[in-house]
């Protein structure tokens, strides 16, 4: 077993120094990233052809965001099948650490349930109630406060990809699914996308950034909620308290078009129960493929068993999301070359700065590993590193590993070519220009 570690280790290494490999892997990257950007305007082109034809479809399938790096990771292996031989490849490919993509997919199956989002639209409206009660505000204000303080805040004891399932189900449900306003969309998940990356920083275990870098630098939960916890705990509050005060009127007009919650058929509270055992056992289990996969076999089992009490699994959303994050890790392997010299000359406030940028176009757990890499790392510039990637996790869809869950639950509320890249950057910018001084200056 050591002697295949060390075997790998070597393959790995003498990849990186293969600079034909490192630098298409770079250029196609650099594609996608720019292919990111794109999206709207090539399905707005898919537009000028006739629907069901073969232009049509090949361009509406370009123009998915959750697509792009899967797509250009396909070409990536295909030109590294070509150069180095399929042996090869595959071995490439089993060096890679696709965990976290299946247990984002699994999650998202199990946490995109009626029962589940039946006890957390539950627990949500009595928080709502008692915080409208003690505050003297409306309680759809408070219902929209609640999610994005309370379900952000979550995400550092049920993970991120949880807490994002659930945040951003609710506010399809009672906000964007209900709204025209186009501004007030952009602003809430660009919120929603910030309050998640820096919400996951309350422990140690929780956020895919900090875990990564927490066994390595030996940071515990006592660490985080000192350093780091309670300033994002403060950025989030404050956030979506402006945000609730400016769209105040917004959000009040939305009580006329709002279902009432009583006339909805609830889940019994044992199908509530087991749908909720099985997620503790994903959340727990996470780390462990080889475990995971029998687990969501069972759930199907599950399901089809009581299926008149659950609504369709969203099969398609969540292995689109995979395929994303999948296609993430593949051609983000081999970003060292450029990444790790950019971290090495940096001073701890030009870190905090640049790691909030390149977070914007490379993930920030992808970015913080790299961090691991680099030896003789000081405190300060730990610390910068970590602030910097969680403050930018919600500039973009690549940002965080949470966001397309977000994004493929959301798109098709935001008009027919779906979220803006660049909409999205500036609906986020304002709370994270916040986060970024909460989490240096406070």
């Amino acid at each position: 077993m050591a002697t295949n570690c060390s075997d790998n280790l070597v393959f790995m290494n003498d990849l990186l120094q293969n600079k034909t490999i490192t630098y298409t892997a770079t250029f196609i990257f650099t594609a996608a990233v720019i292919h990111t950007f794109c999206t709207s305007k090539i399905n707005a082109l898919s537009h000028k052809f006739k629907k069901g034809s073969m232009p049509e479809k090949l361009l509406h399938f370009l123009g998915e965001v959750e697509v792009v790096f899967g797509f250009w990771a396909f070409i990536f292996i295909a030109f590294l099948s070509i150069v180095l031989g399929m042996s090869s490849t595959i071995s490439f490919l089993n060096q890679l650490d696709f965990k976290e993509t299946v247990f984002v997919f699994t999650i998202m199956c199990m946490s995109a349930t009626k029962p589940v989002m039946n006890l957390a639209d539950r627990g949500i409206t009595y928080l709502s109630i008692f915080f409208g009660k003690i505050f003297f505000i409306n309680q759809k204000i408070a219902f929209f406060c609640c999610i994005l303080i309370f379900g952000s805040l979550s995400g550092s004891f049920i993970t991120e990809p949880v807490a994002m399932t659930v945040c951003a189900m609710l506010l399809y449900e009672h906000f964007f699914s209900k709204s025209d306003n186009l501004k007030f969309k952009y602003s809430m998940l660009g919120l929603l996308f910030v309050n998640i990356s820096i919400g996951g920083t309350l422990t140690h275990f929780a956020a895919p950034p900090v875990l990564i870098v927490a066994s390595t630098w030996k940071w515990d939960a006592a660490f985080m909620f000192t350093n780091f916890g309670w300033k994002s705990m403060f950025a989030v509050v404050i956030s979506t308290i402006v945000t609730a005060f400016i769209y105040r009127n917004e959000i009040k007009a939305l009580d006329k078009k709002q279902v009432q919650l009583e006339e909805k058929e609830k889940s019994p509270y044992w199908i509530i129960l087991v749908n909720i055992f099985f997620l503790v056992l994903c959340i727990i289990y996470h780390k462990y493929i080889s475990f995971l996969v029998p687990l969501f076999l069972l759930y199907i089992g599950w399901y089809e068993v009581t299926k008149e009490y659950q609504e369709p699994l969203k099969i398609r959303e969540s292995l689109l999301v995979g395929f994303f994050l999948g296609g993430l890790v593949t051609l983000g392997a081999l970003q060292q070359w450029w990444l790790v010299p950019i971290v090495n000359m940096l001073e701890p406030v030009s870190m905090f700065i640049g790691a909030t940028a390149l977070t914007a176009v490379t993930d920030n757990a992808a970015l913080t590993y790299l961090g691991t890499l680099v030896p003789n790392l000081s405190d300060a510039m730990k610390f910068s590193l970590v602030a910097g990637a969680v403050a930018g996790g919600g500039l973009t869809v690549i940002a965080n590993a949470p966001n397309p869950i977000g994004y493929g639950i959301l798109n098709k509320t935001l008009g027919e070519d779906g979220i803006s890249p660049l909409k999205l950057f500036l609906g986020s910018l304002p709370y994270t220009i916040f986060a970024i001084m909460c989490l240096y200056f406070l």
